[in-house]
């Protein structure tokens, strides 16, 4: 047998392990009409991109279970040091704050009182 042979073995052995972690400690994403499914996985890095998908992708939980998911994961299973998750929501690469964490085009949310281009914008007058 080669060595390469061997590490897709222990690849396989791994993702069966993720997978399971994801059945055994999160049944109610599936209960709940969602989904979640392994990416990719790179054994070298220890990385792992998943994917949640169903409801999962308009449930406004849905930043609060990647959370979990990272922090147990990487706790449970040594050989994963990252959990990236997607909620296919247009969210940012880790799924956080359910699409409005990163953006690439530059855009981001904006309150009133807060302003970037130097200005004071106090919000909108009131009409009296």
């Amino acid at each position: 047998m080669s060595a390469d042979s061997q590490d897709d073995g222990g690849e396989d052995e791994l993702r069966e392990r993720v997978t399971n972690f994801l059945r055994r400690n999160f049944p109610q994403i599936q209960m709940h009409g969602g989904s979640a499914a392994i990416q990719h996985l790179d054994r070298e890095t220890g990385e792992v991109h998943i994917s949640l998908g169903g409801a999962c992708s308009g449930c406004g939980i849905s930043p609060m279970t990647i959370q979990a998911i990272k922090s147990r994961m990487t706790k449970e299973i040594p050989e994963i040091n990252e959990v990236v998750a997607d909620t296919g929501m247009g969210s940012g690469a880790d799924g956080d704050l359910g699409g409005m964490g990163h953006s690439d085009d530059g855009m981001s949310p904006s309150f009133p009182g807060e302003s970037s281009d130097g200005e004071d914008d106090e919000g909108p007058q009131a009409p009296f």
